[in-house]
């Protein structure tokens, strides 16, 4: 077990009259630059030093459920695909997603660049005809006696490497990661073991192309400094703070960062703070109003121990956050594609429905938090346009946050050191 996993992460309330970024002085309290959401190079380095180094989610092993069962991922921002499947025993491999022959892309069905996902006894090259197992290792080569001096047990796919963290499938594109899964994620996160992430099967899906950098849309999740602004039926008088919001607890481990929320039951507030069907169908935003039965849970969850307790956002660094909420949980994704766009992915999480009732509740839910999500995808284009305006005409790069955006701080400070680590590092012969 590592120093760092043995480690506790800090925490502490906020004092009346202290705030949160006080406690992280690592942190400082300049402005921040946001030139690294704007600077086409700076992208560059983050392919190498971020997502081709840190662990990443690429999906969960209940797309997985029999032997053969795979999915491929497009990972733009390592500029390569990679095949996930369950092998023969059990377990769950990764590899890239390319032949050993002469390079072609292995695993694809009508159009080469589309994700794809099926069961299989073996995969075959669509060009050649070379067969793989699903432990990746070269079974089949046409015409086998013509090639010379070929082992096949030197041809076998290019392995990831790939664990799982309670249900999550992770992947490291480095060959010889600097730590292990549980290493990367701390105490923070892992303290979530045991969370019945594997009880809710239901899920519902969103994907959609930004014209933004990847870092801006996480960003909006990190604070709801903008919540009384841009979603102010969502904001009811008792959780305000004067005319604003103030989230109950903020917390950071390494390079992962946590923000709860508090505030009474969504059914107990006015009519104003949401739509009709929300009263109709006793659910919405939050999820359905009655929250299914869950058994203790785990000590990583409500880390400030906030009553009441409304929402815990993990969010893992790099690109993907948890939303917890009482019974159910979101996940999201931001996939970089260019300097400034981005594929966001979000998934609802429910436990299946056993009454219609229930699945009316669950598919409310889905429409409203798309709605909620839209509002802040519809800021990202303005914002990203109007940053690298100020930066190519102005050379405008730094912003002001406040003690409620501590985390935005600390997220560009994270990606910051990582490249500024990649850097520093000699130059290989």
């Amino acid at each position: 077990m590592s120093e760092r996993e043995q480690s506790t992460p800090r925490r502490w309330p906020k004092p009346p009259e202290g705030s949160w970024t006080e406690h992280y002085p690592e942190l400082g309290t300049a402005a921040v630059s946001f030139e690294d959401s704007v600077s086409p190079e700076f992208f560059e380095l983050e392919r190498e030093a971020i997502f081709k180094r840190a662990w990443l989610n690429v999906g969960r092993v209940e797309q997985l459920p029999r032997t053969g069962s795979f999915f491929t991922k497009e990972i733009d921002i390592a500029r390569t695909s990679i095949i996930v499947v369950r092998d023969r025993d059990g377990s769950i491999r990764a590899f890239h997603n390319i032949c050993r022959h002469r390079g072609n892309k292995l695993v694809w069905n009508e159009l080469p660049r589309e994700e794809v996902a099926g069961t299989c006894r073996q995969f075959t090259c669509k060009y050649h005809g070379w067969r793989y197992g699903l432990d990746g290792a070269l079974n089949f080569v046409q015409q086998e006696e013509e090639f010379f001096d070929l082992d096949r047990a030197d041809r076998g796919l290019a392995r990831v490497r790939c664990d799982i963290w309670n249900g999550f499938v992770f992947v490291n594109l480095d060959p010889e990661p600097r730590q292990t899964l549980r290493e990367f994620l701390g105490p923070m996160i892992t303290a979530l073991d045991g969370y019945p992430f594997d009880a809710m099967t239901e899920w519902y899906e969103f994907s959609a192309d930004n014209n933004s950098n990847w870092k801006l849309f996480a960003d909006a999740f990190q604070e709801y400094y903008h919540v009384p602004g841009l979603h102010p039926q969502q904001i009811p008088g008792a959780v305000r703070t004067g005319k604003g919001f103030e989230c109950a607890h903020f917390q950071i481990d390494g390079p992962h960062r946590v923000v709860s929320t508090g505030g009474p039951r969504r059914w107990t507030l006015p009519p104003e703070y949401m739509y009709p069907i929300e009263r109709i169908t006793r659910s919405g935003l939050v999820g359905p109003w009655e929250s299914p039965e869950l058994g203790d849970m785990p000590p990583g969850l409500n880390p400030g121990r906030v009553d009441p307790w409304g929402i815990d956002n993990f969010q893992i660094f790099p690109n993907i956050e948890i939303l917890i909420y009482r019974g159910w949980y979101l996940l999201y994704r931001y996939w970089p594609t260019s300097y400034n766009t981005h594929r966001f992915e979000g998934m609802l999480c429910f436990q299946p429905a056993r009454t219609v009732r229930e699945r009316i509740e669950h598919e409310v839910a889905s429409v409203v938090f798309k709605e909620f999500a839209l509002q802040d995808a519809g800021m990202l284009t303005g914002t990203q346009t109007a940053l690298e305006s100020a930066y190519r005409t102005a050379g405008l790069t730094e912003f002001p946050v406040n003690d409620q955006e501590i985390l935005v701080r600390h997220f560009h400070k994270a990606v910051a050191d990582w490249v500024e680590a990649y850097r520093r590092e000699p130059v290989q012969a």
